[in-house]
């Protein structure tokens, strides 16, 4: 047997409070890759640096932007909640048109809160991913998601 399909069998638990969304991303990505189980909990705590207002406005605009072959009767899904928001930025960072990129995102769960059969696991803080560098410009996912229609 490869190296590959005994390292499936090992799990993350990953705290996303107070974590940078890109940084955050870029550490969930390369789990995936190497073969390893993620769980994201508190997603709605990570947070997005930059201006509040900037930023939700910047996620705003993605709402408006439609299809060219008939805008008034379709346009693409956008994520708006905390859960969909990370995939979609982790799926950014995967592989695109390669099974294994695939492979890799069914492997990333994301959770609002903690579930309770992952409380009794310990989750790790990611200190490169900490928003305590930033100062004091950024907004949480949760508000984010928020303004963009989510009712969690």
């Amino acid at each position: 047997m490869s190296s590959g399909s005994q390292k499936l069998g090992r799990t993350i638990v990953i705290d996303a409070e107070g974590a940078i969304l890109g940084r955050l991303a870029t550490y969930i990505a390369k789990a995936l890759q190497e073969g390893f189980k993620v769980y994201v909990i508190n997603a709605e705590k990570s947070v997005v640096s930059g201006e509040r207002l900037r930023v939700i406005e910047g996620y705003k605009v993605w709402l408006k932007i439609k299809t060219l072959r008939n805008p008034q009767k379709r346009s693409p899904k956008r994520p708006r909640s905390p859960e969909s928001i990370i995939k979609k930025t982790v799926r950014g960072m995967l592989p695109k048109n390669f099974l294994k990129g695939y492979d890799a995102l069914t492997r990333l769960k994301v959770y609002v809160g903690v579930p309770d059969d992952l409380k009794s696991k310990k989750a790790i803080k990611l200190t490169a991913a900490d928003s305590s560098r930033l100062g004091r410009d950024y907004v949480s996912l949760g508000e984010i998601a928020r303004s963009l229609g989510w009712k969690g």
